[in-house]
């Protein structure tokens, strides 16, 4: 119980480092920031979900102390809880359902990252209040907030009006900020929280402490209940109010996880075709190029769903051969 206790204070140091580099305003300190994640998952992981839950609440009390108590619920909410917990998860196990009873069924990484959407999606939900109580108040407190954003950045006096180079329109680039960072925001922290965890995983594995196997990712599986709660945040994203900022967050950070799984399913279904490297680099520049092309992962991860091709596929395949 002394090695985890010390093994969470130490992890939260680190954590508490990484998360407050941002302040040096550097562009190392940015991608330093966005792997505060990264101790406490290591500590959940490597030791017990008790080391991870130490380790959050100390640099939540370390950034307090410096920074001011503002500090120590934004670490709790938008780090260091969400760590805890899906460490919490991937270390979940039960007997499986065999006659001997030894062997365990870990937590299946598609609610994983169905959680780490989730999750994605609430941070962003819990910071809304403090913009605005609706939507029209929201809406005009992140603008303010983009604007002196862009002010401090261009140089512009406040009583000046606003001017952006190359831009004649500053105020329809504020208003696209406003409709677009919300649910970008919630995209970027699911995947900050995915990529940590699976960094985390891996450094715990190469140190000899990961208790569970390391799963084969191509073959992940949503739970049924996250269709029916992405069709349920896309249609509520139509509604008025806060309600549809929240739902369309919401569809945004499901949607990247289908994504997610429709990579996965590129990654199957291209098994033992010529030139698969290939097609899969191809893939992945794409979609890190353009952008758009996310959508027709997702698309796929939702056929994947509903048609379920892997196993289709599979069963044409046949078993594989056996070894001479």
């Amino acid at each position: 119980m002394v090695q985890v206790i010390l093994i969470g204070i130490a992890a939260g140091a680190a954590a508490a480092l990484l998360f407050a580099s941002v302040v040096s305003g550097s562009i190392l300190s940015v991608a330093l920031f966005y792997l505060a994640a990264l101790p406490l998952m290591i500590a959940a992981i490597g030791w017990s979900h008790v080391a991870g839950m130490i380790a959050a609440l100390v640099a939540a009390g370390g950034l307090a102390a410096v920074f001011g108590h503002y500090l120590l619920l934004a670490f709790l909410i938008g780090v260091g809880l969400p760590a805890w917990w899906l460490g919490y998860l991937a270390l979940l196990a039960r007997p499986a359902a065999t006659p001997a009873g030894e062997a365990l069924e870990w937590y299946p990484v598609g609610r994983l990252v169905v959680w780490a959407a989730l999750l994605g999606a609430i941070v962003v939900v819990v910071a809304i209040p403090n913009f605005g109580l609706d939507a029209e108040s929201f809406r005009s407190g992140l603008r303010r907030v983009f604007e002196r954003v862009l002010r401090a950045q261009t140089g512009t006096a406040e009583d000046a009006p606003l001017a952006l180079p190359g831009i004649s329109d500053s105020g329809r680039v504020l208003d696209l900020l406003v409709v677009l960072i919300p649910p970008t925001a919630a995209v970027l922290s699911t995947l900050t929280n995915l990529v940590n965890l699976w960094f985390a995983a891996l450094i715990v594995r190469f140190s000899g402490r990961l208790r569970r196997p390391w799963p084969q990712i191509s073959a992940m599986t949503f739970p049924r209940y996250a269709l029916a709660l992405l069709a349920l945040a896309v249609a509520g994203s139509f509604l008025p109010d806060l309600v549809g900022v929240g739902a369309s967050v919401l569809s945004a950070t499901l949607l990247v996880a289908y994504a997610l799984l429709g990579l996965a399913v590129m990654h199957a279904i291209t098994v033992g075709i010529n030139g698969r490297g290939f097609v899969l680099a191809g893939t992945y520049v794409t979609v890190g190029l353009f952008g758009w092309p996310i959508l027709m992962m997702a698309l796929l991860g939702l056929i994947e769903t509903v048609f379920t091709l892997r196993a289709r596929l599979a069963a044409k395949r046949g078993p594989p051969a056996k070894p001479v």
